[in-house]
């Protein structure tokens, strides 16, 4: 019954961790388990910094997202084509954002996918709003890299 406690209250890394340690396994195989571990973690600060920054994008509270951007953050837009523009800096890229929220009131952008490598996430999303009273949507792709577990760069790009 103990074994169970630990596997539930401790996590399943940890628990591998006294594992082994009871078992007599090598240190090569410990430090494996550690880095494993830190992977695991980072992997997780990057995926709940890409979800954050999503609702609060969706809920277009600009006050949110600056809390979620390091100093250095790069935008880079998707338009104006073909190379989109690429907006430096914590300040500038919030005030795009204001900006783009009030010409933009009821855009949506839904997630189909994320995919999440260390500090790095790729997000391929729907994009949606109203265009001439009519129903409109984009699909596309954004390049996260996240830092300390804020958004220090996106990079969008849609298809067509």
């Amino acid at each position: 019954m103990r074994c169970k406690w630990v596997t539930y209250h401790i996590g399943k890394a940890a628990f591998l961790l006294l594992f082994a340690l009871s078992q007599g396994v090598s240190q090569e195989a410990k430090l494996t388990m550690n880095r494993e571990q830190r992977a695991d973690s980072i992997e997780q600060s990057t995926l709940a910094a890409i979800e954050q920054f999503n609702n609060a994008f969706n809920r277009h509270n600009v006050d949110e997202l600056a809390a979620l951007l390091t100093e250095d953050t790069l935008f880079e837009d998707t338009s104006p084509a073909p190379d989109g523009r690429r907006i430096e800096g914590k300040s500038a890229v919030v005030n795009f954002w204001r900006q783009w929220f009030v010409r933009n009131s009821d855009a949506r952008f839904d997630t189909e996918e994320i995919i999440v490598s260390g500090d790095r996430g790729v997000v391929r999303w729907v994009y949606r709003k109203m265009r001439n009273g009519q129903p409109w949507h984009l699909r596309g792709v954004d390049l996260f890299k996240v830092r300390d577990g804020k958004v220090a760069a996106k990079l969008a790009y849609v298809k067509g």
